[in-house]
């Protein structure tokens, strides 16, 4: 069975627009087989990284700081697929930060060379093979997520595991405005859920799909020159 973890970063929880796309997500990967598990981190206490790398040196692989990642490290070492859910702030939640930042005590500090960067890779106790991003924002264009995606991609790349693609939904506060287009972009989010676990992989027509725009760039610029 696939196990799945995915760690929602929205300081709103399941009542945000990031928890609207990630929840159906989640239920068509369960229905296709894996077992899931959803955390909030903003109900957790997870303190900031302080750099002291210990975790690389005298307690290889075990984080000094006890607070409630302690809990998360055992879970993530068991999973296979990674959901990292993200709205797009400035640049992220303070809190996703955080527990991004923690990660590094799953991540062997043997360095390699690859592609011209230095690299390492999850613990060999770390069953995570793929991270996959879920994401939201306010903002029309699908530009303002660039921020988000380099960094779920470079998390990925650095561990030496598999970035699985990232469904992101922009401009989510007109979400619902067009009854048509939400009906079809919910299916394409369940159906990538379903698509990842049974294939391994989520098209790039569903991920398209999922970002299309719900209104067009010329009602979104009339909008907003009504509004000044």
């Amino acid at each position: 069975m696939i196990n799945v973890i995915a760690v929602n970063g929205s300081p709103k929880m399941q009542k945000g627009m990031t928890a609207i796309i990630l929840n159906p997500f989640l239920e068509a990967m369960e229905e296709a087989g894996a077992s899931v598990e959803l955390v909030y981190v903003k109900s957790l206490d997870i303190k900031p990284c302080t750099g002291e790398l210990s975790c690389w040196k005298s307690k290889k692989g075990k984080c000094y700081i006890q607070d409630d990642m302690q809990q998360l490290y055992s879970k993530l070492r068991k999973a296979d697929i990674l959901v990292l859910a993200i709205p797009v702030y400035i640049p992220l939640p303070g809190e996703m930060q955080n527990f991004l930042n923690r990660l590094v005590s799953l991540m062997d500090p043997e360095e390699v060379m690859r592609d011209g960067r230095t690299r390492i890779r999850f613990k060999g106790d770390v069953g995570i093979s793929k991270v996959v991003l879920v994401s939201t924002s306010g903002w029309w264009e699908k530009g303002n997520f660039r921020t988000v995606v380099r960094i779920a991609k470079e998390i990925a790349e650095d561990a030496s595991v598999e970035f699985s693609g990232a469904l992101i939904r922009p401009h989510s506060s007109l979400w619902g405005e067009d009854e048509g287009r939400t009906k079809e972009v919910l299916k394409a989010v369940r159906q990538a859920g379903y698509q990842l676990v049974k294939d391994g992989k989520i098209s790039d027509v569903l991920l398209k799909t999922i970002s299309q725009p719900l209104i067009s760039r010329k009602e979104r610029i009339r909008r907003l020159k009504n509004r000044q």
